[in-house]
């Protein structure tokens, strides 16, 4: 085939979309605890829906300053398990850039009592907190954060209650 005139058009392969449950199944590699990630947990009120969500934020401990970025995340929701698997960066379309972390918001409008989040990182690596959710008294506790027993797993997020983000309808 010569490369001046080409008869067909090369075909170009398509790119495999990662799935959410394999970095579940999946043993990191060993490496030393680095902090990454925040996972930051508040109550947010919709305005426009009117509506009361619980809404954890993952947001990077790294801020970007020439592109905004936006962590994509994938939620997996079981009974009381909450399974938040950061897929990786995507970059969004913002004019004016400005010094900030890429940030995620997952919203979750029936949680109510105990909880385990975890924040699973593509290559398998989870740290996990347990919670407790009581939108009658409008409180949110952070019980414990661990890192679960799996190989090679390391320390990448730490979790926090985010007070100043609290959002509530106006009475």
């Amino acid at each position: 085939m010569s490369l001046r005139k080409p008869k067909d058009i090369p075909k170009i392969p398509k790119t495999r979309k990662k799935k959410p449950h394999a970095a579940l199944d999946a043993i990191p590699t060993k490496k030393p605890d680095k902090l990454e990630y925040y996972c930051k947990a508040f109550f947010k009120y919709d305005e426009k829906e009117r509506k009361q969500y619980y809404a954890f934020a993952i947001e990077t401990v790294v801020e970007f300053t020439a592109f905004a970025y936006e962590v994509s995340v994938d939620v997996i929701k079981e009974k009381n398990v909450i399974n938040l698997v950061v897929m990786g960066l995507k970059a969004k379309m913002n004019s004016v850039p400005r010094i900030q972390p890429a940030r995620n918001e997952s919203l979750f409008e029936d949680l109510f009592g105990d909880y385990t989040v975890n924040v699973v990182k593509q290559d398998g690596a989870v740290n996990s907190a347990d919670f407790h959710f009581n939108i009658f008294k409008k409180e949110l506790l952070l019980l414990k954060q661990y890192k679960p027993k799996k190989k090679n797993n390391r320390l990448f997020c730490e979790f926090m209650i985010a007070d100043e983000e609290f959002s509530f309808p106006e009475d």
